[in-house]
This record gives structure tokens, sequence and C-alpha cells, in this order.
């Protein structure tokens, strides 16, 4: 399985990049991670469109969508790796939200919560989310003692 974490629009803070660069290297001691950079829903689409083995599930993040906990995040994320999926995508948006047929095209809508971050930060929380949920899964005490 391939997770690709991807974001639209250009990262403005360094320690934000920091921050990416460092979470994507923890994640990929689990998984095959990549980081993408994307300008526009219409490439997230293509993204999603293109041809495999098995169809890539696509998480869209959204403050609309569902509120989970770290250890049913890491069991969505194990139940995707036992069922052989092929690319997971986990997406954050444009500032302005996602339009109605990108949202019709997500597998899943995960919310991180009520507050409002911003998408630079709630990238971060993602990605060190998704960590903490495979640290979960393989049960490595990360989790436990945060």
């Amino acid at each position: 399985m391939k997770l690709r974490v991807v974001w639209i629009g250009k990262t403005k803070e360094s320690a934000i990049q920091t921050l990416t660069g460092e979470y994507l290297k923890r994640l990929s001691r689990y998984v095959a991670t990549e980081g993408l950079e994307i300008g526009s829903e219409e490439a997230l689409l293509k993204l999603k469109d293109r041809p495999g083995r098995t169809a890539p599930v696509l998480v869209l993040m959204d403050e609309r969508g569902k509120q989970v906990g770290s250890e049913e995040l890491a069991n969505f994320l194990g139940y995707h790796r036992d069922q052989g999926v092929q690319d997971l995508i986990f997406a954050i948006g444009p500032s302005d939200g996602w339009q109605k047929e990108t949202l019709k095209s997500a597998t899943q809508v995960l919310s991180m919560g009520k507050m409002t971050l911003p998408h630079e930060l709630a990238r971060v929380v993602l990605l060190e989310q998704l960590y903490r949920g495979y640290t979960i899964l393989t049960g490595h005490p990360y989790h436990g003692g945060h």
C-alpha cells in the first residue's frame, strides 16, 4: 500500500516544511509514503483516477466530516492495509472548502474536530495522527506515552 498525503497550495512556513518532512520520514518506517503539494482539486481528482490494481481510497479532511479518535483512525488504516488497497490518499483542501464534485468522489470525509486550524497546521496534525495510527497498529509505545 502507498499512503499519499496531499495538500492544495504552497507551503509558506519553513517550520511546517520541517515538521511535514519529519512525519513523512517517520511514516515511511511503516508504509510507503508520499507527500504531495498540488495546485487544484482537479489535480487531486486526476491523481485519484490513475489506474491501479485496486481503486484508490480517497479521504478528504473537512470540518463537516466524521470525527474519529486515534484508535479508530488506526483501525481504518489497518482495515485498508488488510484489504490490499494499493493507494490510500488523505487530502487537505483549499481554504474555501471542497467543491461538491470533489466531496462526492471521496470514499470517506473525516474531520479533525470542531476547531478551525490553518491548513498548514492541519497537515502536520494529520501527519502526526497517521504516524500515531501506525504505531498503534504495530504496538509501538509512542501512543501510550503521549
